[in-house]
């Protein structure tokens, strides 16, 4: 099992009530619902709306169960911003 770190942003950090946290998980699946357990409330709806890049690099479309995830590596959650 992977230790990542997991960084939150925007309405995700305020949902989290944390602006970043180290956890295990072998998928971003598995992570996502690992943080939503340990944070009850908002962040599991404020999550399903987040883009994701996973070591630098967007997991745009792909499944969560199918990102895997190596030790070391860094998780940033992006929630939709607005404005321009």
């Amino acid at each position: 099992m992977a230790c990542v770190t997991i960084r939150y942003w925007a309405a995700a950090r305020d949902a989290a009530g944390v602006a970043e946290e180290r956890q295990h998980a072998d998928t971003l699946a598995d992570l996502l619902a690992t943080v939503s357990e340990r944070h009850p409330g908002r962040l599991a709806a404020v999550l399903a709306c987040c883009a994701f890049l996973v070591g630098d690099v967007p997991v745009g479309a792909r499944e969560h169960a199918d990102v895997l995830l190596v030790d070391g590596c860094v998780v940033e959650v992006l929630p939709p911003f607005a404005g321009g």
